[in-house]
């Protein structure tokens, strides 16, 4: 199938569909005569993989190795655990600095005062003071790769 099918029935777009040809998570297809791609069936399922992975939140280097503990099936599945594991550690923690997120916010969302001015708003200037404290704060977000094993 040509990539605009392989998105059709993935529901993923084409110039992620290309990215991840790119950075290595999807095997490069073959070229038709014309020198279009040609997807496999198995690049559909690997594509769908990595969009649930996706869903799950999944980093581009914890699915590259599950894709590699997964092309070792008669291997230990202790590896998949301890990542999956990890990954989990990783959900809760970010749970923890989104709770804290909403508790900021709405004090924030208290500071307004009804019916006043732009100048007299208080999310404004509870924001410009925040700002200063949050710099100071090590505050992690979930950015690819920074959750993996001795990384922050």
């Amino acid at each position: 199938m040509k990539i605009g099918e392989l998105a059709g029935t993935t529901g993923v777009p084409s110039e992620t569909i290309r990215y991840y040809e790119k950075i290595g998570l999807l095997p490069e297809p073959d070229r038709d005569s014309s020198g279009y791609r040609s997807y496999r069936p198995g690049h559909r399922e690997r594509l769908l993989f990595i969009k649930r992975c996706r869903n799950l939140d999944m980093a581009q280097d914890e699915i590259r190795e599950l894709i590699r503990l997964a092309e070792q099936p008669e291997a230990d599945c202790s590896g998949v655990d301890a990542l999956l594991a990890n990954h989990l550690n990783h959900v809760r923690e970010r749970l923890k600095e989104l709770e804290s997120l909403e508790h900021t916010l709405v004090q924030l969302q208290k500071a307004c005062s009804e019916n006043g001015t732009v100048r007299e708003c208080g999310i404004l200037g509870g924001l410009s003071s925040e700002l200063e404290s949050l710099e100071t704060e090590d505050r992690h977000n979930h950015v690819p790769r920074t959750h993996g094993p001795g990384q922050s």
